[in-house]
């Protein structure tokens, strides 16, 4: 099992009231023993002027994905996960509905973790593929 931690969804959700991932509607849906997914609503909060979703809010969900997922590996009183690198490669455009987007870890390191994330279309198509690098500090 790669968390340590598995709060509810309930409040995983409740957590994002008030931050950019309420803002753009990110609801998360599922927790694995070691994998995380949300969904994103395609409307007027997360599209580009063009009418397609915003390769930016592909990039915050998921860094959203994989920074909750890595802080669920950790002693949060102990350390913290920080994002260090992100990118991300936009493969399908997507006009209306949800993205899903899950996350899985490639590397689980003391000092680094590296986590996929796959965003899909309500299809199931790979819209966008991301990877970011988390640093893990101790905390002071």
């Amino acid at each position: 099992m790669v968390f340590i931690q598995k709060p509810s969804l309930d409040q995983i959700n409740k957590s994002g009231n008030h931050t950019m991932t309420g803002f753009l509607g990110i609801i998360f849906t599922e927790i694995g023993e070691d994998y995380l997914t949300a969904t994103m609503p395609v409307d007027e909060r997360t599209k580009q002027p063009m009418g397609l979703l915003h390769g930016g809010a592909n990039v915050v969900l998921a860094e959203t994905l994989g920074s909750v997922a890595s802080s669920f590996t950790l002693d949060l009183t102990k350390q913290v996960c920080v994002g260090l690198e992100i990118n991300a490669n936009h493969l399908k455009s997507v006009k209306s509905g949800l993205v899903t987007g899950t996350t899985k870890p490639i590397h689980l390191g003391k000092s680094t973790q590296v986590w996929e994330i796959k965003i899909t279309n309500e299809q199931g198509q790979l819209c966008c593929i991301s990877r970011i690098t988390m640093a893990i500090l101790d905390k002071k």
